[in-house]
């Protein structure tokens, strides 16, 4: 099966932006994250739990780096993002998702953060 990046890049953008419903129809059963405060695997609904109303996003900006598909059924995305948090306070970030596709579409069952200074917006 051959990745549509505009529809994963749509996927990717749902995830700063949509809600604890939005988490659980698009991540997969059991989703491996990784931030500077926290590596783990979680659950579909511990992850969708963390879409909270302080953890929402606006003006975001992705600028995509790269995307492999290194099987018929994976397929990994890497990109810098700049958004602005609920509170007005500016976050960037180099970032890398990867998608599984199940009977029901596309699942992100990876996403990593690498925070950036908010002056490296190039």
């Amino acid at each position: 099966m051959m990745a549509n990046k505009n529809e994963l890049l749509d996927l990717e953008k749902g995830f700063w932006t949509g809600d604890a419903a939005y988490f659980k129809a698009n991540a997969d059963t059991k989703c491996l994250v990784a931030f500077p405060q926290m590596a783990q695997t979680m659950s579909n609904a511990d992850l969708a739990e963390t879409a909270t109303g302080l953890n929402r996003w606006r003006d975001l900006d992705i600028d995509l780096k790269g995307i492999i598909e290194p099987g018929s059924d994976i397929v990994m995305l890497t990109y810098e993002a700049h958004a602005t948090r609920e509170n007005g306070e500016p976050y960037s970030a180099l970032v890398s998702t990867g998608y599984v596709h199940r009977v029901n579409g596309w699942k992100m069952m990876f996403h990593a953060q690498t925070p950036l200074e908010p002056a490296a917006k190039t």
